[in-house]
């Protein structure tokens, strides 16, 4: 019975110490940014230069990648000289036929919104690139795309703000 609970002491006191020795870190916004090296983040405005456009994307578009930016991590925005440095444009939106009814008119349209991206770290230029990036959203022919192209932009937007972070501080 003494062997026993002196086993059991033993034990305790060993999960205590292992508890308290270690630390387990978890980040639920999927950034892996070592803030004692990066402390800041420059985004430029993103110009549409596409030749099919609609007014309030391009201010849709900066306003939630900077929002963001913002909301998912602690960096600073700057207007220059930033430790991380995004800037790019609009390249394309667009929209085309996706499906075809039996009658043999377009059931459903795919509207597509392509942005170009160059990123620069100027803590590790290893990790810099230019990329494009593209989100599409599908409505329904019977809709018209003036009823439906703010929802269906904002979702875009949010799409590629997601795509981006993650290809920018969450290396996936």
């Amino acid at each position: 019975m003494v062997w026993t609970s002196k086993l059991r002491t033993t034990l305790c006191l060993v999960v205590l110490v292992l508890l308290s020795a270690c630390s387990v870190s978890y980040k639920f916004n999927g950034a892996s940014i070592d803030y004692s090296k990066t402390k800041t983040i420059q985004i430029a405005e993103f110009p549409i230069r596409s030749s099919y456009v609609w007014g309030p994307m391009g201010p849709l578009f900066n306003n939630e990648l900077k929002d963001h930016f913002a909301s998912h991590t602690r960096l600073i925005q700057v207007k220059q000289n930033g430790d991380l440095k995004i800037e790019g444009e609009i390249t394309q939106y667009q929209q085309r036929n996706k499906s075809v009814s039996a009658e043999g008119y377009s059931a459903q349209t795919e509207l597509s919104m392509t942005v170009n991206v160059r990123f620069t770290n100027n803590k590790k230029h290893s990790e810099d690139f230019e990329r494009q990036f593209t989100a599409t959203a599908t409505y329904e022919t019977t809709q018209s795309l003036n009823s439906v192209q703010e929802e269906l932009v904002t979702q875009m937007t949010k799409d590629l703000c997601d795509q981006i972070f993650n290809a920018t501080v969450a290396n996936w």
